[in-house]
């Protein structure tokens, strides 16, 4: 451990740090800032949609406001298989994007990468194959800059270019390589190497990333990576699963858990969590705080913002945040708009009708970005646990409810804001 604090004072010394404030969109010199962010993902299945793809990106890219998009896991269909040249032509697809693009590596990246279909490769060596094409150097792909700061700077660490860190406004952003697949985690014998060496870096990223978020005053921590984490969500209906003679599989993102734990404890802000999700989900979006300790008691300021679009080809999650209004981050899905122009250095290929993009999209608001320093105490205080109203410190309504295990399914917690959508224009 002492190892450990010994690297992460070595990468927030002032000299080590790259301050990754270089947003596409440029903010003011004020106190109040306001950006927005576009995430996709699962977007390309077949070669045949890496024209929609690029559609899609020149579509986020003419916003102004949008300060960076995360590619956020499987730059590739199942079928698909793990060819060179295949990762070299969506690399050039994202790097040609107007804003700055983090690309979080999924499962179908490199985790499936050893099955037949997708050519029988050692999933480990596609995985260093992306490392060192898709995070050669400091920056994030795409033609405007935007600095990032590499886990791969600790020596410790060098192989894990792919974990990021960067800044914008009060936000500190973190990316992680947790794939889904169960974090690839094998249970042939011997020692897992992979998964083992890879869950103590994700540990110590969090661990740093906390650190440097209280350093800069930051407001919130947004986490960006591929799995879902909280499988006991849909396990927890099964009453009788110890009647069952099969052994379960161990939980490849019980580490993690701990990890995000342990975050919460460390820096009391919100922490905003955004993965894909492969469950239908009827406004292409959901949020909820599925995030326990091991009392059962709910983590207040952990929120999930899980997102499975309709069209991934047509569509992106979009977060607006505006440190100006009492909710300052705002979810919505925006459409590429039906009538964009095509790009000029590209053939005009034939694509299906898309909606128009409304003047004002279906939004849902995430209140409250303030420091919260006494959220998890109060909540472990309380014996059974949080407010259902004071995730950042708001004192909760009279005879409001405290509840350890809320009703299954897990519905967007009640401080989450419905905002009416205006109809759209003509």
């Amino acid at each position: 451990m002492p190892a450990l604090q010994r690297a992460l004072a070595a990468l927030l010394l002032p000299g080590a740090l790259a301050l990754a404030g270089n947003a596409y969109a440029a903010p003011t010199q004020t106190p109040t800032w306001r950006y927005a962010f576009a995430v996709v993902a699962n977007v390309v299945t077949e070669p045949g949609d890496e024209t929609t793809l690029q559609r899609l990106i020149d579509a986020i890219g003419r916003d102004p406001q949008i300060s960076f998009l995360v590619y956020d896991g499987n730059i590739k269909g199942p079928r698909e298989s793990c060819l060179d040249r295949l990762y070299e032509r969506r690399h050039t697809l994202l790097d040609a994007s107007r804003a700055p693009v983090v690309f979080v590596p999924g499962q179908r990246d490199w985790v499936t990468c050893g099955s037949s279909g997708a050519g029988g490769y050692d999933p480990v060596e596609r995985l260093d194959f992306l490392r060192q094409n898709f995070y050669a150097d400091a920056k994030a792909l795409g033609e405007t800059p935007l600095s990032l700061t590499r886990e791969s700077e600790v020596s410790r660490f060098r192989p894990y270019r792919e974990n990021v860190r960067w800044q914008v406004g009060d936000t500190v952003f973190v990316a992680l390589n947790a794939p889904s697949g169960n974090n690839h985690y094998l249970n042939a014998g011997g020692r897992n190497g992979e998964f083992e060496d890879r869950v103590i870096a994700n540990g110590f990223w969090l661990e740093h990333a906390a650190e440097f978020a209280r350093r800069r005053n930051a407001r919130a921590i947004v986490i960006f990576m591929q799995a879902d984490v909280f499988p006991e969500r849909e396990e927890r209906n099964d009453r009788f699963a110890w009647l069952r003679f099969h052994r379960a599989p161990r939980d490849g993102y019980a580490e993690l858990r701990r990890s995000l734990l342990k975050l919460a404890d460390n820096f009391r802000g919100p922490i905003v969590i955004v993965n894909p999700d492969e469950a239908r989900l009827p406004r292409g979006f959901t949020i909820e705080q599925p995030l326990r300790n091991e009392k059962g008691i709910r983590i207040a300021n952990v929120t999930r913002v899980a997102f499975s679009l309709r069209d991934p080809l047509t569509q992106w999650l979009q977060i607006d945040a505006d440190m100006a209004r009492n909710t300052p981050l705002r979810v919505s899905v925006h459409d590429v708009p039906k009538h964009l122009p095509l790009l000029p250095t590209q053939p005009q290929p034939i694509v299906p009708d898309m909606p128009e993009i409304s003047s004002m999209p279906d939004v849902t608001e995430i209140p409250g970005m303030q420091q919260a320093p006494d959220l998890n105490a109060a909540s472990s205080a309380s014996g059974s646990g949080v407010s259902e109203t004071g995730m950042f410190g708001a004192p909760p309504a009279s005879g409001a409810s405290q509840t350890v295990a809320p009703p299954r399914p897990l519905m967007p917690p009640p401080w989450i804001q419905q905002q009416t959508p205006a109809a759209p224009s003509n």
